[in-house]
């Protein structure tokens, strides 16, 4: 019997994909567990959503240490001690250096609220209504070290609605993010994700 995926994720802020794939676990949708929740920010919501979840929270504060490698390496520790083998960015508002992206590389996944490559970076759901594109979506990648450039595993697409608000594709957006994520996390605990130099194919069964 294959064992559950054991995933750490990172989050800044609010948590509302944690709190999604926290319960598809609790549902039993989704073969694996939260082994970790990493966050920059003490008193993100997020990390009340992980204690609610019996999930161990590790929270640090960047300013404190001399580098992004310093607390990378502290991370890199927290994920070795815990046999982690999946890191899941939701919402995780730094940059993550090589210290994290090489032992991880193909373990490491992000989700991003555009169809990538089109609005990488922050404030893409801005950026996509600034210049009044019809369709934006939600991207689900590997993380390769470089700002939302990674192999993509996932997409899905949203209409931007003649009337639309960024505050009503922002939600249009969420909604995608809470379905799409815990099934990508089911398919790579299932391994029926495979990468291939820069190309990712879904293996369906």
């Amino acid at each position: 019997m294959q064992q559950p995926l054991r995933i750490a994720v990172f989050a800044s802020g609010n948590g509302s994909n944690f709190q999604a794939l926290a319960d598809a676990v609790q549902a039993g949708e989704l073969d694996a567990t939260i082994e970790l929740l990493v966050c920059d920010k003490p008193k993100a919501k997020v990390v009340e959503r992980a204690k609610l979840a019996g999930v161990e929270p590790f929270i640090f504060e960047p300013k404190r240490y001399a580098s992004r490698e310093v607390y990378e390496a502290e991370i890199l520790q927290r994920l070795t001690e815990k046999k982690v083998d999946l890191i899941v960015l939701a919402g995780y508002m730094r940059i993550i250096t090589d210290t994290l992206v090489t032992p991880y590389y193909g373990r490491m996944i992000n989700i991003h609220p555009s169809l990538l490559p089109a609005f990488p970076g922050v404030n893409a759901i801005r950026q996509a209504m600034e210049l009044g594109v019809k369709l934006t979506g939600v991207t689900v990648h590997f993380v390769d070290g470089g700002m939302d450039t990674g192999p993509i595993i996932a997409q899905r697409a949203v209409e931007i609605e003649e009337e639309a608000t960024e505050a009503s594709v922002t939600e249009s957006i969420h909604a995608v993010e809470m379905k799409l994520y815990p099934q990508v996390v089911q398919w790579i605990a299932k391994g029926q994700v495979q990468l291939v130099e820069r190309k990712v194919q879904i293996i369906h069964s």
